[in-house]
């Protein structure tokens, strides 16, 4: 096999809106006729996006799955694509839409709908990662002497995302999107979202539903939202406003931020920004919240900064592109595993580094295998199917002797502390995965099934989702880098 196309989809579901692309990735073999069979994606191709939907809701906490369905199969129609020919891609679910109460059953009925393709579950991390992949600050990166930040606002959040010389280098989220305030067309607040309700009360401000608001409060509003996010972004501490500021930020703020050279702005919010301000209250409240308002302040607040503001490639759709387009990678064509037991999703990865003297020293190995799998245990149930992938990296030339010392001491420590398990799964950082597969089988005799995959680099913290094979050879996998800032463990996973 030389070239292969494969069809991919990417879905995304968010506070405002739900859309889907439908794109193929071209696979080319890019090792020579002599080296170990090595693919790679050399292009893709937008075949299909879909129009803009907002997302259906049945109550303030509850997405209408039915219908987000039903809009999809009506789109894959259009598309002139039929599920089971997706092998690749992602379904995230993002902003506010992540916390509403059915969104795992979401996750479900679109795996069930769309073949056998990958799905995603989406954190805010991964959703900006896909978002500045798909704007272009990821490729734009690569041309810039400082970092590129791309920062991706819908209607619940915004998510930005730092590129260095095309590497992620860092994510933060905050409380700021465009319904985030909702009006009726009087000017009367509608709905206030509890998150941002905590930056509301430290700045100042007191909003109750029913109260008649005029636009120069939402303006001042929407302006100091802007200034407090894109002063932390632009390497500022926001001065005596701290406190305020800290309730906007979800989750910890980044260690430090990486020096911006440009930044660019996508998702809803910087769609509305190619758009002229609204100059009164019922052009802002002309989709039933403050985003036209919000999007006029954000590109106002622009100018007090010395960094370069850009055109993304994309704005409303950059996430779902990413997700569809640049979500994917293509595993070495040297594996080892059983295809019925794919697709897995959502897949927490722990790492070993190996190095030469642990290798070829089995009581120094069985002590690193023992150390990881206590972690596992620590962490995982000890019965799930699997409960994690082990990432082996760090040693580039294995002898026959060192890999049947690892997988003796692999499989013996799996089975010990993982004794329910049915899968293991193991990802090679290098070209071993085939011969360690086997000889894990032969130890191992069916229990647990052993997945091992080469040519895919991953953390721990990661998430992975492994696809249905191609051509029988490789499988689709989406690595989901979920910590780039402090995070802390805990509790029992899957």
């Amino acid at each position: 096999m030389e070239d292969h196309w494969i069809t991919s989809a990417g879905i995304d579901i968010g506070t405002s809106t739900t859309k889907m692309i439908v794109s193929r990735l071209k696979l080319s073999r890019t090792s020579s006729a002599i080296s170990l069979p090595r693919f790679e994606i050399v292009e893709r191709e937008l075949l299909y996006a879909s129009p803009i939907y907002s997302t259906p809701l049945k109550s303030g906490d509850e997405v209408d799955a039915e219908r987000i369905g039903e809009m999809l199969k009506l789109e894959y129609g259009r598309a002139g694509v039929r599920p089971s020919e997706l092998k690749s891609g992602a379904v995230i679910i993002t902003g506010e839409t992540a916390n509403k109460k059915n969104a795992s059953q979401i996750l479900h009925l679109l795996a069930e709908q769309s073949g056998d393709f990958v799905v995603a579950t989406a954190g805010a991390d991964l959703e900006g990662l896909l978002a500045g992949r798909g704007a272009g600050a990821e490729q734009r990166s690569m041309q810039t002497r400082g970092a590129v930040a791309n920062i991706d606002i819908g209607g619940g959040t915004a998510n930005a995302a730092f590129f260095r010389r095309g590497k992620p280098v860092g994510t933060i989220t905050f409380h700021v999107g465009g319904r985030l305030i909702q009006l009726d067309g009087g000017g009367a607040i509608a709905a206030v979202s509890p998150s941002i309700r905590p930056w509301l009360q430290a700045s100042g401000y007191r909003l109750h539903v029913g109260q008649v608001v005029s636009y120069e409060l939402l303006r001042e509003i929407c302006t100091r939202m802007s200034r407090d996010m894109l002063d932390y972004l632009a390497g500022g501490d926001a001065g005596c406003r701290l406190g305020a500021l800290q309730e906007l930020i979800v989750g910890d703020p980044l260690t430090s931020v990486p020096p911006i050279e440009e930044w660019m702005v996508s998702g809803g919010i910087g769609q509305l920004m190619e758009e002229a301000g609204p100059a009164n209250l019922a052009a802002t409240s002309i989709h039933g919240d403050i985003g036209p308002l919000l999007a006029s302040m954000i590109k106002e607040a622009f100018s007090r900064y010395p960094i370069k503001l850009v055109q993304p490639d994309q704005t409303g759709r950059a996430t779902v592109i990413g997700a569809g387009m640049q979500s994917t990678e293509i595993s070495g064509a040297t594996v080892h595993l059983d295809a019925s037991l794919l697709p897995i999703r959502n897949l927490p990865v722990l790492k070993l580094q190996l190095t030469q003297a642990i290798v070829e020293d089995p009581i120094k190995l069985s002590d690193a295998m023992t150390s990881i799998m206590q972690t596992g245990a620590s962490l995982y149930e000890h019965d799930a199917s699997p409960p994690f992938a082990l990432a082996l990296s760090g040693v580039a030339n294995v002898t026959y002797a060192s890999l049947q010392s690892i997988a003796d001491i692999l499989s013996e420590s799996f089975t010990r502390y993982f004794p329910g398990s049915l899968i293991l799964v193991v990802i090679c950082e290098n070209d071993i995965a085939k011969a360690l597969g086997q000889s894990l089988e032969k130890r191992c005799v069916g229990r647990p099934k052993v997945i091992s995959i080469d040519q895919i680099k991953v953390e721990y913290g990661d998430y992975i989702d492994l696809g249905k094979p191609i051509s029988g050879v490789m499988i689709p996998v989406v690595v989901k880098t979920l910590a780039f800032h402090n995070k802390s463990e805990g509790g029992k996973h899957r």
